[in-house]
């Protein structure tokens, strides 16, 4: 049998399918944030896409253009696969324990979301009849941040000789899936090796990448358990070291390797440094011993899922899924320490290991809530970078500060500007996460020391981009909102709303924080000049219609003929060209929607379920960025099957790999989708003005309940059919409201409310071939 089995907190594949192997490495997947492993066999063959990752290191390689224009970006970023060192081989008698030969009695490998360690149990024989059983236990470290390790285990059941040979290997050989050559070359070999030594049971290898000029090191170390005769010895060169150790081990006896790993790179330390610096965390972690640290990842996880967990009742699947998701987004985030958050984390190489919008809308509020220092980590990373944002906006002829649509070091990557120069959004994004942030969290040093900054700089860029018409409206033209199948357009409602809130939260925390103001120039003149632009923001409404226009003038476009596309043409931008995609009404992903999840406080709930029914009927979900908004609003305006079959949909994005390119990394923002379909969905989680709640269960669930984290006060929310119950579980009482009446919950008091009847939902309909599956309990 294969497959993923039904389980609360572990994911297990049960037997090896060779034809699934790319996809279960990535949801085997292990990192901390700023390591990240593919979960490849302990063997490393058979693979699907071997991958070893430290965030932010990368290689640069030319980007294509046809023609070539001002402001265009000149270099790409790639995410390098670095030094591996999960190669642990076994030879039985000189057979090479090998998947494909021989027979596997039993095999299963098993991610558990309590221990974070991935673990492998298989019963081999081999092609002589030689049988072993092989244990292993795979860690990355939340506590020791540059750490990982493997502990590796052989029980023969015969007499055999086994040799064990655990490697340390740079510019493994893998085939790169890129459509630029340019990509593929500079991901040819793209480590140039420093220095390498090796002595008894260590090894260490520092390269550097070709182009970035990025130094990268990685230490190995290892113990030996065995009851028989031992010899081993360590071999090294440039791109390999490798510890060999061979021993005669009976029938019942025990062969134990645990190998300890350590990890670090620098754009600017040298090669003794970096040495030292890895040779260090080897050393510590030995100190520490595997049972020490799979402790510590332990207590790491107990608190996380204190904070965090949320429970399903009656859908055991979706269960398994919203914790798999937590998980994973946990291990993009809990250690990144000022690095980038990216589409992928770090478990594979989709999207050339870039970070877009989709950490600071999707992947931050679920941070913010549960793992808020893991937030204000990765928002450091758009502080440090502002310096090119604001470079970047002066290359484009605007003041301010214009973040990338793509990047992993803080430059522009994307060398399509209509949907990444113009999606001016992502600078609005980055605040609005910012002032999610402390809005949450209060934290006013962070607000002081970078989250004023960026607010005053991203406010800047949308005073300069927008300009005041003869109405007296503020006006932004030109730009591409969420939806990339509409580019280029005047007034993106999404942008609109999102650049009002960033102009209002910017005049606020100056006025917070006088001297941060001072220092960066902000007038008393420049700060009502942003209140006016927000207050006389431009919203396209048709009145015809009824409803917000998307941008102006989207309502008057051709309607997109969905009779008349075939389900083979999904995903449309891979079969139809976006300049016919651009003309009509046809929208990849939710942007009105989103737009109303995020400024709900902007739409009354008449205009929402409007607004809702028209785009459901044009939006093809094309991207898995979709389906957790359109989850939101669904339960919103009353479709709450709808907003189950959302919820689910982004949940098994990846366990059910529904686009089918899960091979090349998990989707972080579809993970956390299912989380915001839940909570913000099910849960009716709003922070538009403090954190307020108007929860309410889709059929078939039996209850629900999470756990959240505001301003210092841990607390639950339970709810069940016709009731739900707040109960602060560590910290201050609770200030909140439920379906709209106020709400004050004191620790030790949980308070329990009815829950009202829900609205009348407006009828909908999706296009043709793209209506969402529809969720039962349980499958």
């Amino acid at each position: 049998m294969t497959g993923y089995l039904v389980d609360p907190w572990t994911l297990r594949w049960d037997g090896l399918s060779i034809a699934d192997l790319r996809r279960t490495e990535s949801t085997f997947a292990l990192s901390n944030g700023h390591i990240g492993l593919r979960g490849t066999l302990d063997e490393g063959e058979p693979r699907g896409l071997p991958g070893t990752y430290l965030n932010g290191f990368f290689e640069r390689h030319a980007l294509p253009y046809g023609e070539s224009g001002y402001g265009y970006p000149e270099e790409g970023q790639t995410i390098v696969n670095v030094t591996d060192g999960k190669v642990i081989r076994l030879l039985v008698e000189d057979e090479p324990l090998d998947m494909r030969y021989g027979r596997a009695v039993e095999h299963h490998r098993e991610l558990d979301f309590r221990t974070g360690t991935l673990r492998r149990f298989t019963e081999w024989e081999s092609p002589t009849g030689r049988r072993v059983r092989v244990r292993s236990e795979r860690l990355v470290s939340f506590t020791q941040r540059a750490v990982a390790a493997i502990h590796y285990e052989v029980e023969p059941l015969d007499d055999v000789q086994l040799v064990v040979q655990s490697d340390l290997l740079a510019n493994e050989p893998i085939e790169h899936e890129v459509g630029d050559p340019r990509v593929a070359a500079a991901l040819d070999a793209p480590l140039i090796g420093d220095f390498s030594a090796a002595s008894e049971a260590k090894a260490v290898l520092v390269h550097h990448a070709r182009n970035s000029g990025l130094r990268v090191a990685a230490a190995m170390d290892h113990e030996i358990e065995v009851t028989d005769n031992l010899r081993a010895g360590m071999e090294s060169n440039g791109d390999l070291a490798r510890y060999t150790v061979a021993a005669d081990v009976g029938a019942g006896g025990r062969f134990t390797l645990t190998k300890y790993l350590g990890y670090g790179w620098s754009a600017q330390r040298s090669v003794p440094a970096l040495r030292a610096q890895v040779e260090a965390a080897v050393a510590g972690a030995r100190q520490t011993r595997f049972a020490g640290l799979v402790d510590e990842q332990r207590r790491f996880l107990d608190d996380f899922w204190a904070a965090a967990d949320v429970t399903v009742d009656g859908d055991p699947e979706l269960q398994q899924a919203v914790r798999f998701a937590l998980f994973h987004l946990l291990q993009a985030g809990a250690r990144g320490e000022s690095r980038a958050i990216a589409g992928k984390g770090l478990t594979g190489p989709g999207y050339d290991g870039h970070a877009f919008w989709d950490t600071e809308i999707f992947v931050l509020p679920v941070l913010t809530y549960t793992v808020p220092d893991a937030a204000r980590d990765a928002l450091r990373w758009r502080h440090s970078t502002v310096d090119k944002a604001v470079e970047r906006a002066g290359v484009l002829g605007q003041r301010g500060a214009a973040f990338p649509w793509r990047s992993i070091d803080g430059a522009e990557c994307s060398a399509y500007w209509p949907a990444g120069t113009a999606a001016f959004h992502v600078s609005g994004d980055i605040a609005y996460a910012v002032a999610q942030y402390v809005a949450a969290t209060d934290d006013r040093e962070f607000e002081a020391d970078h989250g004023t900054e960026l607010l005053v700089q991203t406010a800047r860029l949308w005073a300069s981009l927008g300009h005041h018409d003869q109405h007296g409206g503020f006006r932004i033209d030109g730009v591409t909102g969420p939806d990339e199948y509409s580019a280029v357009m005047d007034n993106n409602t999404y942008t609109n709303l999102i650049a009002q809130r960033n102009l209002e939260s910017a005049a606020q925390a100056c006025e917070r924080h006088p001297e941060v103001a001072g220092r960066l120039g902000v007038s008393g003149a420049e700060i009502s000049a942003w209140r006016a632009a927000a207050n006389r923001m431009v919203v396209p409404f048709d009145r015809l219609l009824g409803v917000h226009e998307q941008a102006e003038g989207f309502t008057s476009h051709a309607e997109w003929d969905f009779a008349g596309t075939s389900p083979d043409d999904y995903p449309l931008l891979l079969n139809r060209p976006y300049f016919d995609l651009y003309r009509k009404q046809v929208v990849k992903q939710a942007d009105l929607v989103l737009a109303m999840q995020l400024r709900g406080d902007a739409f009354t709930p008449e205009q929402k379920a409007a607004n809702f029914a028209y785009y459901e009927a044009r939006t093809v979900r094309d991207s898995s960025l979709s389906a957790g908004t359109q989850a939101v609003l669904a339960a919103e305006v009353g479709l709450a099957q709808l907003a189950y079959d959302y919820v689910s949909e982004a949940a098994f994005t990846d366990l059910h790999d529904l686009h089918h390119n899960v091979h090349n990394g998990l989707h972080m923002a579809s993970l956390a989708g299912a989380w915001t379909g839940i909570v913000a969905g099910f849960g009716g989680l709003r922070d538009h003005s403090g954190v307020e709640f108007a929860p309410r269960l889709p059929p078939g669930l039996d209850g629900l309940s999470f756990r959240l984290t505001y301003r210092g006060t841990r607390f639950r929310v339970r709810v069940a059919a016709d009731s739900a119950t707040y109960e602060v579980l560590s910290g201050p009482a609770l200030e909140t409201s439920h379906h709209g009446e106020p709400l004050r919950v004191e620790p030790g008091v949980p308070v329990t409310r009815s829950i009202p009847d829900p609205p009348a939902p407006p009828v909908v309909s999706q296009p043709t071939h793209r209506v969402p599956r529809r969720r039962v309990p349980g499958g």
